[in-house]
Parts: C-alpha cells; structure tokens; sequence
C-alpha cells in the first residue's frame, strides 16, 4: 500500500486538500494518505520544513512526501523529486528542503520536467503525477533531470560572533501550545558552550539553566500546593534538538503560553551569552 503524507499551507476552510485528496486517490490505487499538516502559515518555509522535519523519519521506508507550500509554478520557483534515505520528497526548489536536510546530501535530486510550461499544470496535478510514477517503482530520472543541489536558506541560520561567546538565533516555529522553537540546536550549543556558564535572552525573559524535559523544571517531592508550577518558565531542547522556551502546562487559549507571555513571535530574536 502506498503511503504519501501532505504538509501544505493549504487550510481546512477552502476545498484545496480534498481536491488534492481526490487527485491522489483517482490515480493511484489501494493508497493511504497521511496529513501531516495543513495549518501551516502562508509561505511560511521555516514552519513547514520544521514541521517535516519532525515527521518524516517516522514513516516507513518508501513513503513518499508531498511538500506545497509556495508552490506555485513558475520559471523561477522550479519543482523537484528527491530521494533521502528511502524516502521521497516532492515539491518546490525553494529552499525549505535544505531546512529538513541540512547538511547532509540527498540520494537523489531532480528538477521535474513533466510540464512544457508553467501555466498549463498545477503543482497539484504535477506532484500527483510524480507521486503516481514514483509509486510504480519508476526511477526518478524518467520524470526530471538529474540535479546535484537544492536551493539553500542561509538566513534563517543562527549566527556566532566572532569572540565565540555569543549565539544570535530567532523563533522559527510557534507550536500548538504556544512553546517557542529557535534555530539554535543542542549541537551547536554544545560546540560553542564548552561547559560555560550561559544567559539566553529573549526580549525581556532571561534563562540561566536547560532542563531535560518539561517535568523535568517542576520539584515533585514538594507537596503539590508548594510546588512552583504555574507560570513556570522552562528552557529546553526538543525531540528534535532545537532549543525550545516553554511555560509549563500552558494554554494559549487560556492561562497563556510563552508566546503570549514572553512577547515572542516568528523571526524575533534569541541569544545566548556565555
């Protein structure tokens, strides 16, 4: 059975994801399709290659990853077919696939050659195709030119002064519960910390410890009425290695989140002292 998981900036209001659904299920058959997410923040590529990027190692080998977000075809926002671990990806050569990959190199690129111009297709229609192809074992080659590099984002990388004592990050990922995700990985700490004492500061809120967890900030052999839990601030690495600042058990909706409490929103800046 043919598994292909959808991360878009689509929605759920409008008709776009059933029309894509529909797509897929009238030209391949006996298929399972996995929406990742359809909520992500109009041609927000941060989010949505941190969004893959958190999901796709998951899936069985073979999956096969539809990526539309600013997908439109047009000369210079070209389409792409990669092969990554025995997995495959479809969709723009817009950079948000060096986000997922990082520095480590595709199997296999393609530049998608389908279409004989770029009015005459959607980029629906011509990753269903190419999902289509692909799910008859056929070789990437035959629906694109081989490529050998994707389009980087660089701008979106933290930076390191140059006394090696500052990391300058931002937020690139807002999640459900309001926790705020930065660019700064657990290995790139590790390589400039050296075990140094450290400050991280964001707008006006400043850590001086990482915990290991969530829970992991809350004393639970004091008595539930003397513990210090709400509103407590929490600075950690996530599953997957990004640094992330948190309130403890928060609600966006309700008691608030480190979004809404720290003033932190997409692109604002994070940095760490040692």
């Amino acid at each position: 059975m043919a598994i292909i998981t959808l991360t878009t900036d689509y929605g759920n209001k409008d008709y776009s994801v059933s029309s894509l659904k529909a797509k897929l299920i009238s030209n391949i058959d006996n298929i399972r399709i996995v929406d990742i997410s359809h909520d992500i923040s109009p041609f927000n590529l941060a989010e949505a290659g941190y969004v893959l990027e958190g999901a796709f190692k998951d899936f069985p080998k073979g999956t096969i990853h539809i990526l539309s977000v600013d997908s439109e075809p047009t000369p210079e926002n070209k389409h792409i077919a990669i092969m990554y671990e025995e997995s495959f990806f479809i969709g723009a050569d817009n950079g948000v696939f060096s986000l997922i990959f990082k520095d480590k190199r595709p199997d296999q690129i393609v530049e998608i050659n389908l279409h004989n111009n770029y009015n005459d297709i959607s980029a629906d229609e011509l990753f269903v195709k190419v999902a289509s192809h692909i799910n008859r074992s056929g070789p990437l080659n035959v629906v694109g030119t081989e490529i050998m590099t994707i389009k980087e984002i660089t701008n979106l990388r933290p930076v390191i002064n140059k006394e090696m004592n500052q990391i300058l990050g931002s937020v690139i990922y807002i999640d459900n519960y309001g926790n705020v995700v930065t660019n700064i990985t657990e290995k790139l700490f590790k390589e400039v910390s050296k075990t140094r004492a450290f400050t991280i500061n964001a707008r006006n809120v400043k850590f001086s410890k990482i915990h290991k967890n969530y829970s992991d900030a809350i004393d639970f052999n004091l008595d539930k009425k003397d513990r210090e839990e709400d509103g407590k601030k929490i600075a950690l690495f996530n599953n997957l290695g990004y640094l992330e600042l948190s309130i403890y058990r928060s609600n966006p909706q309700t008691v608030g989140s480190a979004s809404t409490l720290f003033g932190l929103n997409y692109r604002d800046a994070v940095s760490i002292h040692f």
